[in-house]
Parts: C-alpha cells; structure tokens; sequence
C-alpha cells in the first residue's frame, strides 16, 4: 500500500506553491500575452478586409468617373465637331458666295470691254469703210 509520509505532503505542497506561484508569475502574463498578439492579429485582418473594400469601392468610384469623364470629353468632342464643321461650311458659303461675287464682277468687266472694244471697232471700222470709199472715189 501506498505510504504517506512527511516528504509527501511536503513535495506536494512544494508542487502546489510552485504551481501558484509560476501560474502568477509565468503562465497568466504568457496567456495574456497570446490573447493580445491573437486581438492584435484579428485588429490587423479586420483592418486588412476594411482596407481592401474600401480599395475595392475607390477603384469602382475612380472607373465610374472615369467613365463618366471620357463620356463628357466624347460629348465635348462631338460638340466642337459640329461647331467645326459649322464653321467650316459657313466660311465655304462665305468664300463661294465671294467667289460668285468675284465671278460676276469680271463678266461684267468682261462685257463692259467687249461692249467697249465693239464700239471702237464699228468706229474704227466705219472710219476705215470712209477712208476706203474716200480713196476709191479719188481714184
């Protein structure tokens, strides 16, 4: 059978101090070290996945206005194309309707010589019909 001795209750309270003790002194400032690095770490995955969706919502944020920023420029573009070729066609109406005003001026210039060179000829050529019938009724 199993004696109990002196030494016996003596090494069981040396075990029972020394588990107090190392449980005040070692085990519960390690545990509460474990429990904090275990918040710190679940802290910095919780930040980790609030980071990421708000990276995910500034990239959907930043392609919809850049979306919305190449539609406005394309609008833009369009816009100044129309007023270009607006402009365009009016100053080719412009520089056409010059054109025909230009055109017009010189067949009126044109006719105004030939009326001019017309009647010079018939003077010239009634003169000359004079001098001819003057120089045959001489002759």
């Amino acid at each position: 059978m199993i004696e109990f001795s002196l030494w016996f209750f003596v090494l069981v309270a040396n075990f029972l101090i020394l588990f107090f003790v190392l449980n005040a002194i070692l085990f519960k400032p390690l545990a509460k070290v474990l429990e904090d690095r275990e918040g710190a770490i679940d802290g910095a995955l919780n930040e980790a996945k609030a980071m990421t969706v708000s990276k995910e919502e500034s990239i959907a944020r930043f392609n919809s206005e850049l979306l919305s920023t190449k539609n406005r420029a394309k609008e833009i573009f369009d816009l100044l194309k129309e007023e270009g070729l607006a402009r365009q066609k009016e100053v080719l109406s412009k520089t056409e309707a010059e054109a025909v005003d230009m055109i017009e001026k010189a067949r009126k210039e044109l006719y105004t010589e030939t009326e001019k060179a017309k009647t010079e000829l018939k003077a010239g050529i009634e003169r000359l019909s004079e001098e001819i019938v003057g120089k045959l009724v001489k002759t």
